[in-house]
């Protein structure tokens, strides 16, 4: 017969098992020790009475004086409750509900009844509701931006057809006058590079209609070393390491350019004084990313490497974001890298980006090879 209230009481904490149920005393040592407790934190009850619960908080929090300021809490405010991570038996973690009673009779502390939930399940799954949401407003936000991009560079472009059409017309009529040719060739200079971010954001925008033909990288390159050579600081040594006998790709040239030219400038800042900047060529056989097979095919890699400051993690992470940038304002778009992602996507490639602070950044670009079975395995 269950008459007894201290056997009843023995058995219902006995018989909850989702929950750590013990006492403690009013300097926090475990005086009881329920099923729960030994299922939830590992620990038989010999194991754990007699000594300060402390024991199952992080070596940090420990250090601090966290638990004991928990009790302080308790006591005064008559009930604590909170989320934390905390130590099973053997180190792993665990995310824990906790509540915290203080038990008083008379006016007089006795110890506190402590309440541990283990949620690990839980929060685990409202993160990743978190970071879908998170996600999804992410994808709707570029969507927009890709939208009002799209629409705006296209009007814009019309613009700087316009424009650099009248420039052209006029440096007929001022061939004679220094000044006036100095000044439309200033003008003619901001209208590429308006055009260069019109490239950019349709790129970003992925608006931009590639006009794709079978391309020898290898060539195409030897032609604009001398130009991205030129666009460097006089500090910076560019270099060419090109594998021979690579395979054809099919993509846009123009676009490949503006990709390499954007490389270039960036590696070319990074660069410290007397530094290099590293183009190479190889073929790599990689897992198609896109794919379901287990299928490798033939990429042809073009690489920009440098010897600069690197970034940080956090920086690397963002990088590709457009319009983020760390430079100051006016300095730059913020759009280079998005157009070299944009661009080898629509490509059909991916990129591959290295970076090592104090060491310095590789940026590759991974184009199909064409269709060819001896570049497939």
């Amino acid at each position: 017969m269950l008459t007894d209230p201290s056997r009843q009481l023995r058995l219902l904490i006995d018989s909850v098992r989702d929950h750590a149920l013990y006492l403690l005393d009013p300097e926090g040592v475990v005086c009881s020790w329920n099923p729960g407790a030994q299922r939830i934190k590992g620990y038989a009850a010999g194991e754990v009475i007699g000594t300060h619960f402390g024991r199952f908080y992080l070596p940090a929090e420990r250090e601090s004086g966290e638990p004991q300021r928990l009790l302080r809490l308790a006591a005064q405010q008559g009930q604590y409750a909170s989320e934390g991570w905390r130590l099973r038996r053997g180190g792993s973690t665990f995310r824990a509900s906790i509540v915290i009673e203080p038990v008083v009779e008379d006016g007089e502390l006795l110890g506190f009844v402590k309440i541990t939930r283990d949620i690990t399940e839980q929060w685990q799954a409202q993160r990743l509701l978190r970071d879908a949401q998170r996600a999804l407003r992410h994808t709707q936000q570029f969507e927009t931006v890709g939208r009002l991009s799209r629409g705006l560079s296209h009007e814009f472009n019309n613009l700087l057809t316009t424009i650099g059409n009248a420039l052209d017309l006029l440096s007929l009529r001022v061939a004679g006058d220094v000044r006036a040719s100095e000044l439309l060739e200033a003008a003619q200079t901001a209208t590429e590079r308006g055009a260069l971010l019109t490239r950019q954001l349709l790129a970003f925008s992925t608006g931009q209609t590639l006009i794709r033909e079978p391309v020898d990288i290898n060539a195409l390159l030897q032609q604009w070393l001398p130009d991205l050579q030129r666009g460097c600081p006089a500090h910076v040594v560019l270099e060419a390491s090109l594998a021979p006998g690579l395979p054809r790709v099919s993509t846009d040239a123009m676009q490949l350019q503006t990709a390499l030219a954007n490389l270039v400038a960036n590696a070319a800042e990074a660069t410290l004084e007397g530094g290099r900047i590293l183009i190479g060529t190889a073929l790599e056989h990689r897992l198609d990313p896109d794919a379901d097979t287990a299928l490798q095919r033939g990429y042809v890699t073009l690489s920009v490497c440098d010897e600069g400051h690197g970034m940080a993690a956090d920086i690397a992470e963002r990088a590709t974001e457009p319009f983020f940038t760390t430079k100051d304002v006016g300095k730059g778009s913020g759009l280079g890298l998005s157009q070299v992602f944009g661009f080898t996507t629509q490509s059909g490639g991916f990129v591959d980006v290295s970076t090592t602070p104090g060491v310095g950044t590789t940026v590759s670009l991974l184009l199909p090879a064409t269709e060819d079975p001896a570049h497939d395995r």
